[in-house]
């Protein structure tokens, strides 16, 4: 894999804390919400966690937990994801 996208994100959003009640009616799957706070967007830390044990699982991103927490957005989330990809998956 080369690249996490935002795309699949919010999949593995939905998938693990279900449908969030968005604040402004942004898509987490949208361009626009690159830079929405995940809190705006209906996603606490809990469910962020969640989305990260299951990427951990799947793709053997590992992240800390304190550096999901500092991930405000989307962008912050997927830039870490995609620096921590392993080379062959």
């Amino acid at each position: 894999m080369s690249e996490f996208t935002q795309r699949e994100l919010a999949e593995k959003l939905q998938e693990c804390a279900g449908e969030a009640e968005h604040a402004d009616g942004c898509d987490i799957a949208d361009e626009a919400a690159l830079d929405v706070p995940f809190l705006e967007l209906g996603y606490d830390s809990l469910a962020l966690l969640q989305v990260t044990g299951v990427i951990k699982r799947e793709y053997g991103v590992e992240l800390s937990d304190d550096a999901v927490v500092e991930a405000e957005t989307p962008r912050l989330l997927l830039k870490m994801i995609n620096a921590n990809l392993p080379d062959a998956v």
